[in-house]
């Protein structure tokens, strides 16, 4: 249930206010339309609040170089009244960002920031846009936070796929305040820093709401448990231009010591150089709605694109080209992709060990058209230590967590499947895939490298208790 914080009454008012809403017992048919988009306004700043209801993790959040804003994720920023060097700038369009506002205004040079904070551990969301059309290395920075180095030697505009004015989001987990005040510095490299907001947030606390209704916990060695997993065994470039063959022999796929092992290796193999695993649970573990979280460590190595994620169990559900039954992945004539949706819980490249995504794709936003959905979070030890990746998913929003900070955030916009097929169920996929178009972005597989393993502790899906019945899967 929203309770309504005093902020959010305040902004109610200011858009009624400011929209000229009357009470007068005579009104034009002026006033009542006017009246009437004031109200809608009004509304919608209430569902954005409510969305996360009295939010009382964030600590601290600014829009620079602009104003107040109450962001879709029910989160408000301040105005921009800093007393800093950098000089403020505005990006007339936005492009990869589902509330573009908040990318609009931005500073620009000098960026060093402090606020009063109590003593704890925070994770920092940092938002960015590049303003210039400028070649890929004509602006790098370092991010500090206190004193240090948090994000290394960013390129906004190679991070985000080559393009300007595309925003990015990049979260930094785990910064602790001991002495009362959080100290941020931006140190250039070339160029001049830039950002443009920033959410500062206490560290989040799992809801307990949640009833565990599938789950694999990979306790019994051997081949992982096919009442749960279904193996894909696919050629070299059936999807994303892949280097591997995959296959369901031991020597790739198998559950060892409490883990799944998915082991990627270097060798000759049905027309291909390397051979890897992909398991999904389509037709024994979809769900619509809920909490999955997964457990894994993923590796290191040039050339290798770990994921954890999820496709419609119906992907025709919103097709327009395809047969009924038709194969349909790495098929460019039918269009169950994107138009039925995708759900990245988490991938990584091993070219950019620090990065790990979370992304949606949809028929209104994905790569094709540069209007993509995602961002990512610093990952520290990912290839040496377990992590927990997870999704929260409602009619109205998906929230992606790296070790439980909410790091991507997408609201239903209640228009039509374009942007929103998240409406029908999707299932699990576990995979390791070498090389493909993202894979080989950083350069040539690494062969050194090999084999290569992606651990998995645990894997669970879990439903609201909020029902009388908890709908099973």
């Amino acid at each position: 249930m929203l309770n309504t914080t005093k902020t959010t009454l305040r902004l109610i008012f200011f858009v009624l206010l400011n929209l000229g809403v009357t009470t007068s017992c005579s009104k034009s048919e002026e006033q009542v339309a006017a009246n009437k988009s004031a109200k809608q306004e009004a509304a919608s700043i209430m569902d954005k609040a409510s969305m996360k209801g009295s939010d009382n993790s964030v600590a601290w959040a600014v829009n620079f170089g602009g104003k107040a804003y109450l962001g879709n994720d029910g989160i408000s920023y301040q105005r921009d009244d800093l007393p800093l060097k950098a000089e403020t700038g505005v990006i007339e369009q936005i492009k990869g960002a589902q509330d573009s506002h908040i990318y609009h205004s931005y500073r620009e040079g000098d960026i060093q920031l402090s606020k009063a904070l109590e003593n704890g551990v925070y994770d920092i969301l940092f938002k960015f846009a590049e303003p210039a059309d400028i070649a890929v290395g004509s602006r790098v920075f370092n991010v500090f936070a206190q004193s240090k180095k948090v994000i290394d030697t960013l390129d906004i505009r190679l991070a985000r796929d080559g393009k300007h004015h595309s925003a990015l989001v990049r979260t930094v987990t785990g910064v602790q305040v001991t002495n009362g005040m959080l100290d941020i510095h931006f140190d250039a490299i070339k160029g001049e820093p830039v950002l443009n907001a920033i959410v500062v947030q206490k560290k989040h606390i799992k809801s307990r709401d949640w009833q565990l209704v599938w789950q694999d916990e990979f306790d019994v060695d051997g081949t992982p448990d096919q009442s749960k997993w279904n193996f894909d065994v696919w050629p070299a470039r059936k999807v994303n231009d892949e280097d591997q063959a995959y296959t369901a022999r031991a020597k790739n796929v198998r559950v060892k010591d409490g883990k799944l092992i998915i082991e990627a290796h270097k060798e000759s193999y049905n027309n291909a150089e390397y051979t890897s695993a992909r398991l999904h649970s389509q037709g024994k573990g979809d769900f619509l709605y809920g909490r999955a979280e997964v457990r894994a460590k993923i590796p290191a190595g040039r050339g290798s694109w770990s994921a954890i994620w999820m496709l419609p169990s119906d992907p025709y559900k919103y097709a327009t080209k395809c047969a009924k039954n038709e194969d349909w992945q790495g098929n460019p004539n039918c269009d169950a992709w994107p138009n039925s949706g995708e759900i990245d819980i988490m991938e990584h490249v091993g070219y950019d060990m620090q990065n790990v995504h979370g992304t949606v794709h949809n028929k209104a936003y994905y790569w094709l058209n540069w209007e993509q959905r995602k961002s990512s979070v610093e990952g520290q030890n990912i290839d040496t230590e377990f992590h927990t990746y997870a999704l929260e998913w409602t009619p109205k929003t998906i929230t992606i967590f790296f070790d439980e900070t909410p790091y991507f955030f997408y609201s239903n916009e209640e228009t039509d499947w374009k942007s929103w097929p998240y409406d029908h169920p999707y299932h699990l996929i576990l995979n390791l895939a070498i090389g493909g178009m993202w894979g080989r972005a950083g350069g040539p597989i690494d062969d050194s490298v090999f084999p290569l393993q992606m651990e998995i502790d645990y894997v669970r899906v879990f439903k609201k208790q909020n029902k009388n019945n908890i709908e099973k899967i």
